[in-house]
């Protein structure tokens, strides 16, 4: 295929995700007022819980089988790798540049967890409808790429309320404990590194919205100790903190609307009997279907135009080393891509994956996206860093433009 060919295609389905992530930034302006802080919660709930959740069941039920679903099983393994690999290079990235405590939880949840969801539904449909797309005709590409990006989003959400936010977590837990280490207490109602005094005998967390005390467990896994005094603590003891169960409300985070609807989408079309009575032309209940499909089909625009307006904090939030910014950077756009060729190669040739050119090149994509903009939820529940958060996001994201393009180019060039 002509490099010419690929660029457009390449570039233009990028070009539409900046101008209406665009479109949302500027209706979050305050003069305009859209999309203010109350707009934009209510419509990021009616996409979170009923606009995702229904796009993603019907592509999967429209599109994967007990057959075609065996041949997926190496996509929660790239995920994984993703992952793992992302937390090492963000260790990495820690050691290099030094920042402060309270940002590395911040640096190794960017560079573990990739926007594994939101950006493939954007993406993909828009690749598969332009003319030089080198994943065939327009119709079967985009309900396949829309199933495989359906797919993508329920297993990295697992993984991210999972093993990102629970490495998250324990990095966190880390900072919280130096800073009330240094506290004094020679005035009781002097506050210290912007925490009151008080926080040294109560939970080191604020109560948010949603946030139950659950999540504090593993902050106050360690005994009181006097300032200056050292804590001996067993090995035993930290091996347990690490391997803490995930408490209730953790649970009901790995299991989000869409993740349910991704389980609702295979059970429908796995099972032969539900998938006959609700898919395709005949099908003596397909209203249903074509109900939440039409449902479904308001996820896009919604998703691009909340990401726009998420990014707008960017530009109100307290500065971040440059050195952190551009090791995320780094890491994402240029690490995690080169790692991901070299995986999805060597799995495609001894077999592992089969030789689709659309399921191969979201593997690669996977690992060239930028961070989950779920990162910042989870800074909000710690209360850690949420100010930088907004910077890098608004960086990583802007960059991504031109990252995306030109790694989407060598992707299609690797698979066609």
């Amino acid at each position: 295929m002509k490099l010419v060919h690929l660029f457009f295609a390449a570039t233009f389905p990028v070009l539409k995700v900046i101008i209406v992530t665009a479109v949302g930034s500027v209706l979050a302006l305050n003069r305009f007022g859209i999309l203010g802080n109350d707009s934009k919660k209510h419509l990021n709930n009616v996409t979170f819980y009923v606009f995702n959740p229904a796009l993603i069941s019907t592509y999967l039920a429209k599109t994967l089988t007990s057959k075609t679903i065996a041949t997926l099983w190496f996509m929660p393994l790239n995920i994984l790798l993703a992952s793992i690999m992302g937390s090492i290079l963000a260790w990495l990235v820690i050691q290099i540049t030094k920042p402060p405590q309270r940002l590395r939880a911040l640096v190794l949840g960017c560079c573990s967890a990739g926007n594994l969801g939101n950006i493939f539904l954007i993406i993909i449909p828009a690749i598969c409808k332009e003319k030089g797309s080198p994943f065939g005709a327009p119709e079967v590409c985009n309900a396949y790429g829309m199933a495989y990006a359906s797919l993508s989003l329920a297993i990295g959400s697992i993984y991210l309320w999972s093993y990102v936010y629970n490495v998250m977590r324990v990095s966190s837990n880390k900072s919280i404990q130096g800073n009330q280490q240094k506290l004094p207490i020679d005035n009781p109602n002097k506050e210290a590194d912007g925490l009151p005094s008080k926080s040294c005998i109560e939970a080191p967390l604020p109560p948010k919205e949603g946030f139950r005390s659950e999540e504090n467990a593993g902050q106050l896994a360690l005994p009181y100790s006097k300032p200056g005094e050292d804590v001996k603590v067993s090995w035993l003891l930290k091996f347990k903190k690490a391997l803490k169960l995930p408490s209730r409300n953790s649970l009901k985070k790995l299991f989000t609307p869409s993740t349910i609807g991704a389980i609702v989408g295979l059970f429908i079309g796995v099972v032969p009997q539900i998938r006959w009575l609700l898919i395709g032309d005949s099908a003596p209940l397909r209203v249903v279907e074509d109900s939440f499909f039409l449902l479904g089909q308001g996820a896009i625009p919604c998703v691009s135009l909340v990401l726009g307006v998420n990014l707008t904090k960017g530009l109100k939030g307290a500065g971040v080393q440059a050195s952190v910014i551009v090791g995320i950077v780094l890491v994402r756009y240029v690490l995690l891509p080169l790692f991901g060729i070299l995986v999805v190669k060597g799995a495609s040739h001894i077999g592992l994956i089969h030789s689709e050119p659309l399921y191969r090149f979201v593997l690669l994509l996977q690992y060239a996206v930028p961070p989950a903009m779920n990162i910042g939820t989870i800074t909000q529940l710690f209360g850690v860093a949420e100010n930088e958060c907004s910077i890098i996001m608004l960086w990583t994201y802007a960059l991504a433009s031109v990252s995306l393009t030109l790694w989407s180019i060598l992707f299609m060039w690797l698979v066609s």
